[in-house]
């Protein structure tokens, strides 16, 4: 049976990413060495580093004025990192509270300053986003979740109100064509859309750092990293060289337009066959509905149990919603083929 892997993080990779990957765990580039063994200040995984930025560096089409860091911890580290590294205490962070995700970042950047919550979608179960965002004057910068995994929203076009902007990208890096520069720091784990777990991608604007008075521990500051070249301490190696076969595979493929094309026509199948069905709906607002992660529901909740029998008899793997939310969730990545959307809407159109 063929298996369709919707898992929302850790996902679905480029079967030739899985294979090369596979290839270097047991002799690296003729090193006679497995990528698992190679030193990590050594020429050999340097270039891996090197080649991983430009490459982030040419999708984005961003310039020196920006840093691309491969870092540890997960884009949950980067929820304390970002305050302890941008908020001042004379300052305010201001965030969009959309989701699961916003609201971690909300409580962590408590921590080191005064927080302003400046859109929170709670009351309406996070079904669209509220994009007329009244800033207070002091805000430091605004922190924003591009895309919501659990939820099923996503940013379409971005606030700019005249601050650093912040964006969480975990869950659509790299999805589509996106006007990089208009943010000052950019966070993805990799798990997602660009990589295997273990490592998280910081782009940041340089000129953005060095101006809180706090005192930062050498592992957390930003400034410490880029000194360092994403070498302060033993990174993630195999992960950072996935990440490397996954940026080369988004390249190779047609770059960020093509993995546009492609998960448009995914998630428009998605969408326009749960919207015509008599047993599934979506209550996500149509303007805000993710092309990465659609979350929708049973009309009558006492079948839902059935259909995620029928899911896993026919190979559908990670379908069942986040632990908070319930219902569906159908996760489509840039590696994800749209046969295996196809073989999941036949099911949606079947079931009775």
């Amino acid at each position: 049976m063929q298996l369709h892997n919707f898992n929302s993080g850790p996902s679905i990779l480029p079967q030739e990413v899985l294979t090369a990957a596979a290839d270097a765990i047991h002799n690296f580039n003729n090193t006679g060495l497995s990528i698992l063994e190679i030193g990590h200040r050594t020429t050999h995984f340097v270039e891996v580093v090197e080649e991983a930025k430009q490459i982030v560096k040419r999708l984005m089409g961003i310039g020196e004025e920006y840093e691309v860091l491969f870092l540890q911890g997960g884009a949950t580290m980067q929820f304390m990192q970002v305050p302890m590294n941008l908020l001042d205490e004379n300052g305010l962070a201001a965030i969009c509270d959309n989701g699961v995700w916003g609201n971690k970042a909300v409580k962590e950047a408590k921590i080191f300053g005064p927080v302003e919550v400046v859109a929170d979608t709670n009351a309406e179960k996070h079904t669209h986003l509220i994009k007329d965002l009244k800033l207070p004057a002091n805000t430091s910068y605004l922190h924003i979740t591009t895309n919501n995994t659990v939820e099923g929203t996503q940013w379409h076009s971005y606030p700019q109100l005249g601050v650093p902007l912040v964006g969480d990208m975990s869950s659509d890096i790299f999805c589509r064509p996106t006007p990089f520069n208009q943010f000052d720091l950019i966070y993805a784990g990799a798990q997602k859309n660009m990589g295997a777990a273990g490592v998280t991608m910081v782009v940041v604007k340089k000129s953005l750092l060095g101006k809180t008075n706090r005192k930062i521990p050498a592992i957390l500051d930003y400034q410490k990293h880029i000194e360092a070249g994403s070498l302060l301490n033993t990174p993630p190696v195999f992960s950072i060289y996935v990440s490397l076969l996954t940026l080369r595979w988004i390249e190779k493929e047609g770059g960020l337009a093509e993995m546009e094309k492609r998960n448009i026509a995914k998630a428009n199948l998605l969408y326009d066959t749960i919207d015509a069905s008599e047993h599934f709906y979506c209550p996500i607002k149509k303007e805000d509905r993710s092309i990465m992660n659609a979350v929708f529901f049973l009309k009558d909740e006492t079948k839902e149990a059935a259909f995620l029998d029928i899911c896993k008899q026919n190979g559908m793997i990670g379908v069942k919603g986040y632990r908070t939310v319930g219902g569906i969730r159908v996760s489509m990545y840039n590696a994800m083929p749209i046969s295996s959307v196809q073989a999941f809407c036949e099911l949606i159109k079947n079931f009775s």
